[in-house]
């Protein structure tokens, strides 16, 4: 299980030239590309997983492996990966060797999910424009932001998508 914890120094200043590590080889269904790649998550081992939008996959770079990624949504790795799919999240195992996936929570509109250091799953629903925090088999969740409609005051979001959760939380 990957957790996602984000720790930028308040001064922190970044390089004016980068280095491309996915995809960059035009739009398209080869391992070394992408088309339309809409979440990046990098763990402790620096392996970068990208939500690889119009090829329906999940895509995955190791360290310092910048040429090829590997398919791992169809259950050819060694973890598992949560998801947002279809208005539910699901839990893909890269151990089984099946393609099937367990739901976990349904019936939501999650565009964006992050991890504790706890296993607290963080999910955001843009049509409730709240943020929810849930154990792993809980159903409910608790609201943690928004949940006041649709707006721009401090109590409510305006369709919440990609979440950070640091250790400050």
């Amino acid at each position: 299980m990957f957790s996602l914890l984000v720790n930028i120094p308040a001064n922190a200043t970044w390089v004016q030239n980068g280095v491309t590590i996915a995809g960059g080889n035009g739009a398209g269904g080869a391992t070394n590309q992408l088309s339309g790649p809409h979440g990046l998550f990098v763990d402790d081992d620096q392996t970068v997983v990208i939500a690889d939008h119009v090829n329906h996959r999940i895509m995955q770079w190791k360290n310092g492996d910048t040429t090829n990624g590997q398919v791992v949504a169809g259950g050819n790795g060694t973890d598992s990966l949560i998801i947002c799919d279809d208005k539910r999240v699901v839990r893909w195992s890269r151990r089984s060797g099946t393609t099937q996936s367990e739901i976990l929570i349904d019936n939501i509109d999650c565009y964006g999910l992050a991890m504790d250091e706890q296993r607290y799953l963080y999910v955001s629903d843009v049509g409730k424009h709240e943020v929810r925090r849930y154990q792993l088999g809980e159903n409910n969740g608790t609201l943690v932001a928004g949940g006041n409609g649709q707006g721009s005051v401090l109590n409510q979001l305006n369709s919440p998508a990609c979440l950070f959760v640091d250790r400050d939380h």
